[in-house]
């Protein structure tokens, strides 16, 4: 994923992390991934944006994509763990997430269509149902789509009102009876994988169903704003037979399975609000590049300048941070279990700042971003529904604030974390170890920020002790504890210091340049200072915890000449490098 530019006015050789599908070389070490990488950049390269972009807005299902998953066995090459179909088979998570940022990259429709894959195939990876598994790596080598049978129209998400039911019949068998709703590839997924309650004893129950059987009722497609060309789908299961064959796991097992398919599944998020950031990013710095007013060119105002240095800033911290935390989910173990903070931080954090850096670059091209033929069209539409559909913001903070004791106060040493792009099947994926998130350990924090001198990280340095100190002299009160949304402000900052450690982490890993870091450092005190200030004007705290809060409001240091540089030797050079025809 790393590209390389050559300024050849400076003579100064550039790095980066932005994908750049017109001179792109996968990271991935062996041939065959390499290939699946190349030859679906080739398939979207010579369809055009144009055929990309009609097929979006007929809402056309997306056939040939799919015969070309089937012709080049992706899904089954990337989807297949260990054991299961080719002998070389593993579930690599590396290539999986290239993938997610690839096809997203091109439209969030097809990247859609993976990811759902993914989270339907994780109950079924995770089962104890052998010949199930073996029935899905036949299907993966036939081209089958897969599909998550979770939320359901009444409840969403919340699992424990969950009404679909499974009833025991005079010879031993099921019936399924029930609705799921909102559920991608619901047209077409071979097998659905379908959370349920055993109606007599009312335990949970994973099971998979086909969706062209005749006791499965697809009810209609779900118009959205967004992902136009996929099918998010509304079934419904009447009296639908089910035998210990399509069980995939009962009780304990199925619950964790719903919890972990959903860490697997949720994590591609990142990665997909990336590929849809750097297309437009691209889009937006070409235009801009290219017109003039006023007898200047656009970005030629100090403005503009500014705002496509930060949204580039931000695009390159939003991929240090998904690459750091991939490393993490790597390397889990039962021992080891940082993931469990890190990927909601994915989920939410980086979804998020996709959707800051949209808004920004909407500012420097205006209407243009709002023409049907752009890409930036179909950025504008679907950015928003990345951290929106798949689990909201505020779910995924009340997850992250549960680690904050052990993350300030109760360090552990751990050995490094290298940087994860060997070959290697990620079967602990299959087998987490769900709950007890308050006993997960971290080590000193302070350990990322060792060895490195930047004004920005500095003044960062210094929040993070200032609300350290606050945590530990000003802790909020029973009736803060209990005041949600308090608390999720509070897991605002509490995320954001965590997001800048894995960025600095990786910034060692990869050749970032000072001014850049500093750059990104830079938001990253401004943002902080105002989640303080929104602590300070929508809640009531004590004048101890108002005074820690005031203290954390502090002010970049500001280098316009430094900026002034990252803009001439970075950013700028990036303008038409990539154009999609």
């Amino acid at each position: 994923m790393v590209i390389h530019y050559i300024n050849e006015k400076k003579g100064v050789r550039l790095v980066s992390l932005l994908l750049n599908p017109q001179n792109y070389e996968s990271p991935q070490k062996d041939s065959q991934s390499k290939e699946i990488m190349e030859k679906t950049i080739a398939f979207f390269e010579e369809k055009g944006l144009r055929s990309i972009k009609e097929d979006d807005q007929a809402s056309r299902w997306y056939t040939d994509f799919l015969k070309l998953i089937k012709k080049e066995q992706i899904f089954s090459t990337l989807l297949t763990p260990a054991g299961y179909g080719a002998p070389d088979s593993r579930f690599d998570l590396s290539r999986v997430c290239e993938f997610n940022e690839i096809s997203a990259f091109y439209s969030l429709s097809y990247q859609y269509a993976y990811q759902v894959s993914i989270l339907g195939l994780g109950p079924i990876w995770m089962g104890d149902n052998e010949k199930a598994k073996h029935l899905t790596a036949e299907k993966l080598r036939e081209g089958a789509i897969f599909a998550f049978g979770l939320s359901e129209k009444a409840h969403g998400a919340d699992l424990y009102s969950n009404e679909m039911s499974l009833s025991s019949t005079s010879e031993g068998n099921y019936l399924a009876n029930g609705g799921k709703y909102y559920i991608g590839n619901a047209n077409e997924a071979a097998l659905v994988s379908t959370f349920a309650k055993y109606r007599d004893s009312k335990d949970y129950v994973f099971f998979i169903v086909d969706s062209q059987h005749r006791n499965y009722k697809l009810i209609k497609k779900i118009s959205t704003s967004g992902v136009r060309a996929a099918y998010v789908g509304d079934y419904e299961l009447i009296d639908y037979p089910i035998t210990q064959n399509e069980i995939l796991s009962s009780g304990p097992l199925a619950w964790d399975s719903a919890l972990s398919s959903i860490n697997i599944g949720k994590f591609q998020l990142g990665f997909a609000s990336i590929g849809i950031c750097t297309h437009a990013y691209y889009e937006a710095l070409n235009h801009a590049s290219s017109r003039e007013l006023y007898g200047n060119k656009v970005t030629d105002f100090p403005h503009i300048q500014k705002i496509f240095t930060e949204s580039y800033a931000r695009l390159i911290a939003m991929k240090l941070y998904a690459l750091r935390s991939l490393d993490y989910f790597r390397s889990a173990t039962d021992n080891d279990r940082r993931y469990l903070l890190f990927n909601p931080i994915q989920k939410m954090k980086v979804t998020t700042q996709g959707m800051k850096i949209i808004e920004m670059l909407l500012d420097a091209i205006a209407a243009k971003g709002f023409e049907q033929d752009t890409y930036f069209e179909t950025a504008i539409r679907d950015i928003g529904m990345i951290p929106r559909l798949e689990g909201t913001t505020h779910v995924n903070i009340a997850l992250v604030i549960k680690f904050i004791n052990n993350y300030f106060f109760n360090p552990k040493e751990y050995p490094i974390i290298p940087k994860r792009d060997d070959l290697a099947d990620d079967s602990y994926l299959f087998r987490q170890k769900a709950g007890k998130l308050a006993s997960v350990s971290f080590p000193d924090y302070r350990l990322a920020y060792e060895g490195i001198q930047v004004p920005n990280v500095t003044v960062f340095q210094e929040q993070i002790e200032l609300f350290r100190s606050f945590l530990e002299q000003a802790s909020p009160n029973q009736e803060q504890l209990r005041n949600i949304d308090y608390m999720l402000a509070l897991g605002e900052m509490f995320t954001l210091i965590v997001y800048a450690q894995l960025i600095l982490e990786n910034s060692k890993i990869h050749t970032i340049s000072s001014a850049l870091l500093d750059e990104i450092f830079s938001f990253i005190v401004r943002d902080f200072a105002q989640f303080a200030l929104t602590q300070i004007s929508n809640y009531n705290n004590s004048t101890q915890q108002e005074d820690f809060l005031k203290a954390m409001m502090k002010k970049p240091n500001l280098n316009p000449a430094a900026m002034q540089a990252l803009w001439e030797t970075e950013v700028k050079p990036l303008a038409g490098t990539y154009q999609h025809a």
